[in-house]
């Protein structure tokens, strides 16, 4: 589980990184609306990616993990097909910006369950 949460803390790395690259190239499209929504989202979810695993102060909880997963997971869907539309007019597959969305909204409601034990865990 270790090697999980370290995963996931690398990931968030790469969708921060990632965010940054996009936002330029939005800065550089004027009216590209959907890049800048995706270089958005990856910032903001890479920031509570990497909050996630560092609550975990080297001592993986299932529960944050799975909240984490599901982050990381929703955020490449999510944003992977909203910058594949805007830089190259077609979509990752069918579905798969609301999949991500959904992914992403079951990792925050995730998280909030599992946050008050994982706390509780750490005293």
């Amino acid at each position: 589980m270790r090697a999980w949460m370290m995963g996931l803390a690398a990931l968030a790395g790469l969708l921060g990184a990632t965010g940054v690259g996009l936002a330029a190239v939005a800065a550089h499209q004027p009216g590209e609306a959907t890049l800048k929504t995706a270089a958005d989202f990856l910032l903001f979810h890479a920031a509570a990616l990497l909050a996630i695993t560092s609550t975990m102060r080297g001592d993986p909880h299932r529960g944050l993990l799975a909240a984490g997963s599901l982050i990381g997971f929703g955020s490449i869907l999510f944003c992977g097909d909203l910058a594949i539309r805007a830089l190259a007019g077609i979509r990752l597959f069918p579905m798969a910006a609301p999949a991500g969305g959904l992914l992403l909204i079951a990792g925050w409601l995730v998280c909030a369950a599992a946050a008050p034990f994982a706390l509780r865990g750490a005293r």
